[in-house]
C-alpha cells in the first residue's frame, strides 16, 4: 500500500531523511519510531505530499506522491491524517468543526455526530473547542481523520494527552479498522503502548533506517538476553543455583523472595528444564522478553 524507496529531503547542509525504504501491507498496523529528529514526521509529510522529497520515490496504493496528473489526488481522497500538533479553531464547537473539515474533505457531514460519539465527544459535540481539554482536542483531531471512511491513516503521536481510558476506547477503534483492512502508520514515543499493538515498526535515527520487522523479530535479530524471575523460599535459594550451575547464565541474583536469571535466548529451554528438576519448590515462574524500549535502544544507540 506504501512503497518508498531512496527517499531524501535536505535543508541546506541538514539531511532530515537520508535514503529511507520502506513497505507497508495493505491493513496493517505499521510502527514508525525513533527520537526527536530522526525524521518520523518529515516521512509523514512527503508521503502525504505535503513537502516534496530531494530524491527518491513513495507510491501510495500504486499512485506517485505528488503526481501532476489525478491518480495521486484520488488517492489522497482515502487517506486521513491525525498530526502531532492538533490545530483546531477555538471558536467552532466540536460538531461544527466536524462539518468545516468535512466541505474541506468533500464528504457528507450527516455521520459527524456519530463520529463525535465514536471517539467520546457526544457529550461536548455542542460546547466550544476552546473549552476542551488537550485530551478532547486530540480526540476531535481523531474524529477529522475518520471523515469519509480513509482506508489509509497516518497517526503521528496519536495518544498525546490521553488519559488511560482514551487510549484504550483508541485502540479499540483501531482494531475496528484494521479488521476492515484499513491500512495504518502510527508514530508514538511511548513504545510499551504500541509493541504488542502494530504488526511491523521500523526504528529510525538520524534520518535512515536502522532495522525493520516485527518486535519479536527485532528481538531475536538484536539476541538481547531474557530475564527469568523465579519465585522460591530463601532456604531454596542455592538449590536454584546449584541446578542453574552447568549453564552459560549471566547473572544469578537473589532478590527478596525470589531468584532472577539472566541469559541468552539460545539457553532459554535448557533453564527452563533446569528449573523443572526442582518440583515444587519452584513456585511461580515468570520470563521477561526484551522490551520495545530494549530494542529501540540497541539500533538507536
Amino acid at each position: 500500500m506504501i512503497v518508498a524507496r531512496g527517499v531524501h529531503k535536505h535543508y541546506g547542509s541538514i539531511h532530515a531523511v537520508d535514503g529511507v525504504d520502506l513497505d507497508v501491507q495493505e491493513g496493517e498496523l505499521f510502527g514508525l519510531i525513533g527520537h526527536n529528529g530522526a525524521g518520523k514526521s518529515t516521512m509523514f509529510k512527503m508521503m502525504l505530499g505535503l513537502i516534496p522529497v530531494t530524491a527518491g520515490d513513495i507510491h501510495i496504493d500504486g499512485a506517485p506522491v505528488g503526481s501532476a496528473g489525478g491518480d495521486f489526488r484520488a488517492v489522497r481522497r482515502k487517506i486521513g491524517y491525525l498530526p502531532e500538533s492538533v490545530v483546531l479553531y477555538d471558536n467552532l464547537t466540536g460538531l461544527e468543526t466536524l462539518h468545516f473539515f468535512s466541505k474541506l474533505k468533500g464528504v457528507s457531514p450527516k455521520d459527524n455526530a456519530t463520529l463525535l460519539e465514536r471517539v467520546g465527544l457526544a457529550h461536548a459535540a455542542k460546547r466550544r473547542v476552546r473549552e476542551y481539554s488537550k485530551g478532547m482536542r486530540q480526540r476531535l483531531g481523531f474524529a477529522q481523520a475518520l471523515l469519509g471512511t480513509p482506508r489509509i491513516l497516518f497517526l503521528d503521536e496519536p495518544t498525546s494527552g490521553l488519559d488511560p481510558e482514551a487510549i484504550r476506547g483508541f485502540y479499540a477503534i483501531l482494531r475496528q479498522l484494521k479488521s476492515e483492512g484499513v491500512t495504518m502508520i502510527i508514530t508514538s514515543h511511548i513504545l510499551a503502548e504500541i509493541q504488542e499493538r502494530v504488526d511491523r515498526l521500523t526504528i529510525m535515527a538520524a534520518g535512515k533506517v536502522q532495522a525493520t520487522g516485527t518486535v519479536q523479530g527485532l528481538r531475536e535479530q538484536m539476541d538481547l538476553p531474557l530475564w527469568f524471575s523465579v519465585r522460591v523460599a530463601a532456604e531454596d535459594f542455592e538449590a536454584v543455583r546449584a541446578a542453574l550451575g552447568h549453564l552459560p547464565v549471566a547473572a544469578i541474583e537473589a532478590r527478596d523472595d525470589h531468584v532472577a536469571v539472566q541469559c541468552k535466548r539460545d539457553t532459554k529451554m535448557a533453564v527452563i528444564a533446569a528449573l523443572a528438576t526442582l518440583g515444587d519448590k519452584v513456585r511461580d515462574l515468570n520470563v521477561r522478553e526484551p522490551s520495545l524500549e530494549d530494542v529501540f535502544f540497541g539500533f538507536s544507540d
